[in-house]
């Protein structure tokens, strides 16, 4: 599948995906390409930037004030609770029932697993990012 930035005769721009850029141009040409907008058939493609994903160095500065405060949760939690992994479920239950010594964790838990923690009083708490994986 292709996608396209497409624009109409009128200058509104929209996208559109299509099996291939062979497809696009048969369905653009039997008049199958509509602006939503305007509902014009004379469309083509824009000028488009290529798809490429940008690879974020941790010294990059972050584009905006959310974003620097949800790197900052994500070092403290990184800093002061350990990753457990897809153990989370596991360790937190043992905690809360005093089968494990008590410590801040981190991990990551399916939503069944996480109903049933709440469920059972375990205190748990969402995080606002997608814990990074570690090894070891």
């Amino acid at each position: 599948m292709i996608r396209y930035a497409l624009r109409c005769e009128q200058g509104h721009d929209f996208d559109g995906w299509f099996r291939s850029s062979v497809g696009f141009e048969t369905m653009r040409d039997a008049g199958q390409v509509v602006c939503a907008q305007c509902g014009s058939t004379q469309v083509d493609r824009a000028l488009m930037a290529p798809a490429v994903t940008e690879k974020r160095v941790p010294l990059t500065a972050p584009r905006s004030k959310a974003e620097a405060a949800l790197e900052a949760l994500r070092k403290k939690v990184d800093e002061t609770s350990d990753y457990v992994g897809l153990r989370f479920a596991e360790e937190a239950r043992a905690m809360h029932e005093g089968d494990r010594p008590s410590r801040a964790i981190h991990g990551e838990a399916r939503p069944d697993e996480a109903r049933k923690l709440i469920e059972d009083g375990v205190p748990i708490a969402p995080l606002p990012f997608i814990p990074r994986r570690q090894v070891n």
